[in-house]
């Protein structure tokens, strides 16, 4: 039996309105986001900050570019994942389940249990990359004519399906502010909102502010964290926002070579200046590092 396109995405979008009155996060892990226009430093924020977290950790790249694995050294095109049944199998992103479930079925593996049942195991089995260190799953681009949609109601499975199992969890925001919109997850921890030295970046802020708040999303502590290209005057404009400014990003020519080489953060030297300067930022946020 083949779904029409249609009919999967209704028993995703059906499946996601039962998750969210069925499910809570209060058992998961410390949720932790980091949003922000494009091009501030999500990813590099979100990359460096892993190697201070507490294990076990979990890291949520929902942007479509893929770009918070490449900073890990992780090539996702390629890595493969064993089902609980010992098969070998290629990583899939939440785009690429979505689409499975959409126009292959990709339901039948587990017969004739409810999809509110299936989905959780379906992303458990496909989609999460395991290391010593992280487990990582990523939204992924879509190849297909459509929206994300789909994948997204899928992401929204991922932390009170799995999230108990992780100490620290690490949402890698998309540019903008659409996912807030979406409201693909409703409770955050700690929200890192990534600023450039800019009136845009200002204004981004207050809208973030208004967005969480009329979109029902909760969140416990703000804190804002500038990139590199602050100087000293534009870092005493933030810290008289009224918002807990955490200081910025150091330059860090290791940081660009490491992007374009495709090599992990991870390996920087400890004594790296962007290391350095990430690790007194989450010290300021009350983190052990």
């Amino acid at each position: 039996m083949m779904y029409s396109e249609d009919l999967g995405a209704e028993i995703i979008a059906a499946a996601t309105k039962i998750n969210r009155v069925t499910r809570s996060l209060d058992k998961a892990g410390r949720i932790i986001m980091a949003t922000g226009r494009g091009g501030t430093g999500k990813s590099t924020f979100v990359a460096l900050t892993s190697r201070y977290l507490k294990s076990p950790l979990l890291l949520l790249d929902i942007d479509p570019d893929q770009s918070l694995g490449t900073m890990l050294g992780v090539d996702l095109e390629s890595a493969k994942v064993k089902t609980e049944a010992e098969r070998e199998v290629p990583v899939k992103s939440i785009s690429d389940l979505a689409s499975d479930i959409e126009e292959e079925d990709a339901f039948t593996e587990l017969a004739g249990s409810p999809a509110t049942v299936k989905i959780p195991w379906l992303l458990r089995w496909y989609t999460q990359y395991r290391s010593e260190k992280f487990d990582l799953i990523s939204l992924g681009p879509k190849w297909t004519e459509g929206d994300y949609r789909s994948a997204n109601f899928l992401f929204e499975f991922i932390i009170p399906a799995i999230g108990e199992n992780y100490a620290n969890i690490v949402i890698d925001s998309p540019a903008g502010l659409e996912h807030l919109n979406r409201k693909v997850v409703s409770r955050i921890n700690d929200l890192f909102v990534i600023v450039d030295p800019s009136r845009k970046s200002v204004t981004h802020v207050e809208r973030v502010k208004k967005i969480t708040e009329q979109v029902g999303i909760t969140y416990d502590r703000l804190f804002l964290v500038g990139n590199y290209e602050f100087d000293v005057e534009s870092e005493h404009y933030l810290e008289r926002t009224g918002e807990t400014y955490l200081g910025k990003m150091e330059y860090d020519v290791d940081v660009k070579q490491s992007n374009l080489m495709g090599k992990s953060l991870l390996d920087l030297p400890e004594d790296s200046p962007a290391c350095l300067s990430i690790k007194q930022i989450m010290a300021g946020a009350g983190y052990e590092v």
